[in-house]
């Protein structure tokens, strides 16, 4: 069973229940398309001839879908949290600390647009949530821009299955080639960033200067050096003061 069939009959055993399930699926595993779903939520809603309402619940139900699998990522991103992600950067070669404070910059500037011009954007749509989270986007503010963005998307595919039911399927070479086209774009964008990184870091060797990032390193290992000291006085007090205990407490026996 391929993935459409599994999706068909999970909207026709489970309804609009089952569109928003398969969207929040989407959400956190994107090999599952919304655009196949939404166009088969559309379908469904135009066979079971309730009309506009049966339209409008489809959508409805979809958007509940939207909004569970962003917040489960924007949860992700917020267990992450801006501070660990800054120390997984320092460790990491070729990108320094300037270039996360950089994004964080970008992000509070832009980062409305891009949650909302994100949920559009076949690939991206899911992963945006991550770096709300990871930057700390109020919680209101995300779901307000996912809410938008996606009702704008979800409204596109399921009007397209609604409209042309049985015959849906005469978009989805359309949509693959979009959805093609734009893998492309970021696959394209991912390697030119990762060769720059990579020029940029041979350019710093040649000229003979050291890591940007060398200061930060040391402090960071200065502070979590100091931390395994005070754990292990924290454990070796604890000890003196258990045997201590113990020493007290045999010459006690011994007295009477």
């Amino acid at each position: 069973m391929n993935i459409v069939d599994w999706a068909v009959q999970t909207i026709d055993r489970l309804g609009g229940i089952g569109v928003a399930l398969l969207i929040a699926l989407e959400n956190v595993f994107p090999p599952i398309p919304s655009e196949v779903i939404l166009p088969l939520a559309g379908v469904s809603a135009a066979s079971d001839g309730g009309g506009a309402p049966a339209f409008v619940a489809m959508l409805l139900w979809s958007l509940v879908g939207s909004m569970i699998g962003a917040w489960l990522l924007y949860g992700l991103g917020r267990a992450l949290g801006r501070d660990r992600l800054r120390r997984i950067v320092i460790r990491l070669p070729l990108v320094h600390v300037d270039d996360f404070d950089r994004s964080v910059a970008w992000f509070d500037r832009h980062g409305g647009k891009g949650i909302f011009f994100g949920r559009m954007v076949p690939g991206v749509r899911s992963l945006v949530s991550i770096p709300a989270g990871i930057y700390q986007m109020p919680l209101l503010r995300f779901s307000l821009l996912t809410v938008a963005g996606s009702a704008i998307w979800n409204t596109i595919f399921i009007s397209a299955g609604y409209l042309m039911g049985s015959n849906w399927h005469a978009i989805e070479p359309w949509t693959n080639i979009i959805s093609n086209v734009v893998y492309v774009v970021i696959a394209v964008l991912l390697v030119v960033w990762v060769v720059r990184l990579v020029l940029r870091d041979r350019a710093r060797r040649a000229a003979g200067l050291e890591d940007p990032d060398a200061e930060h390193l040391a402090a960071l290992e200065r502070e979590e050096h100091g931390g395994r000291e005070e754990h292990g006085g924290r454990e070796e007090h604890g000890g003196r003061e258990e045997n201590g205990g113990r020493e007290e407490h045999g010459e006690r026996g011994d007295r009477r």
